[in-house]
């Protein structure tokens, strides 16, 4: 595996960190700023918009740039967003910050994943991929914890400073070590007709319904867990932390399967998924319970490289686009399953609700998923490996 693609990975870590690490500094930042609790979660939500909406006109804009170039700027920006985050002292400033460094985070994914699939042989997709959302897992299970925890003792300044600080280093490993690929030289048209391709919407729409089972249940994990299944509440990080070693688990061995059977891995990480999305609804031991956590980690993670390994087949020669749709499909799905959620819950339905939730939108991505198998079989003309 190319040094470069664990370079970029490193950049993701940087990028993850920060994008999920304001939940755990909502306290300090909504007294410190003088807002309330829900005015400081719409920081939250600001960054997922700025994804959703950043990754496809970023990656039409930078179409025709080199692309390690485009990278170095794309993490400049954001590492100064930071830096001003960390200054601000109001909350209309930070907000500004977060919708800028959304942008810049929503292109880097898009740049960061053609490069990948530029830079390995086709039968090592999978698993650069999985190095690549790697990244992103490992900031869930260190850098997640270690920025709450800097917040928690040192101010919430102090983590965006520290996410900063490792953007630096991110933008140094890139200068260095990746080396320079083309973007897409036939042009933003050319790349633009990809939406033409039935393949292309059942692969994105295979990809936000997977997301948001996995988010529709995992948002609600602390009170799922401790009012349902009496797990104390100390327990919580503990548990959420074992969420992120079996996303680790699984999107290293996703990776690997994924190049060789990519259908075979969906459809096995979404069995297991729901397997453990069903033990979750009706236990009420909590050792039982945390038990599925671990493997609704490794279910959920370890669809991730399949689920950009098809989009990229899908797509052919428009790598760059399908990236930024990649990126908006997952954050689709990472808004759309904790809102589900919520509904269940607020329709008085109980925190168990959240994993029948999960299985439903379960259930639609395998609907999905065995669409897009029979239309493939359909287009290609012969069997497809399932």
């Amino acid at each position: 595996m190319p040094l470069a693609v664990f370079v970029l990975g490193l950049s993701v870590f940087a990028l993850g960190t920060s994008e999920f690490m304001i939940t755990g500094l909502l306290p300090g930042m909504a007294a410190d700023l003088h807002v309330s609790i829900p005015d400081a979660g719409l920081l939250i939500s600001a960054f997922a918009v700025g994804m959703v909406v950043g990754a496809p006109l970023l990656a039409i804009g930078t179409l025709r740039l080199p692309r390690r170039r485009t990278l170095l700027v794309l993490l400049g920006v954001f590492a100064v967003t930071h830096v001003v985050g960390a200054l601000a002292d109001g909350y209309a400033l930070l907000f500004a910050t977060r919708v800028v460094a959304a942008l810049a985070c929503a292109g880097f994914w898009a740049v960061a994943l053609a490069t990948t699939i530029a830079l390995v042989p086709v039968d090592r997709r999978g698993r650069a991929m999985a190095v690549l959302v790697g990244g992103l897992t490992v900031a869930n299970i260190a850098g997640v914890p270690a920025g709450t925890f800097l917040g928690q003792h040192a101010g919430w300044r102090t983590a965006f400073w520290a996410v900063a600080a490792v953007t630096v280093v991110a933008i140094i490993g890139v200068a260095l070590l990746v080396p320079e690929t083309t973007g897409g030289a036939a042009g933003v048209r050319h790349e633009l007709r990809l939406y033409r391709r039935g393949r292309v919407w059942l692969a994105l729409g295979v990809i936000a319904l997977c997301q948001a089972m996995i988010f529709a249940a995992f948002s609600y994990l602390a009170p799922l867990l401790t009012e349902t299944d009496g797990l104390p509440a100390e327990w919580v990080p503990g548990v959420l932390a074992l969420f992120g070693v079996g996303a680790l688990i699984g999107i290293s061995v996703g990776g690997r399967l994924a190049d060789r059977r990519p259908f075979a891995t969906l459809y096995g990480c979404l069995a297991l998924a729901l397997t453990a999305l069903l033990v979750l609804a009706l236990t009420t031991d909590a050792l039982v319970a945390v038990a599925a956590v671990l493997a609704f980690g490794v279910a959920g993670f370890g669809a991730n490289p399949a689920l950009n390994l098809r989009a990229f087949q899908a797509a052919g020669d428009a790598p760059t686009l399908v990236g930024a749709s990649t990126t908006s499909a997952f954050n689709v799905g990472n808004t759309i399953g904790p809102w589900l959620g919520g509904v269940a819950i607020d329709a008085g339905l109980g925190f168990p609700s959240v994993a029948w939730t999960g299985m439903l939108l379960g259930a639609a991505t395998l609907a999905a998923l065995t669409v897009a198998v029979a239309v493939q079989r359909n287009d290609d003309r012969e069997p497809v490996a399932v």
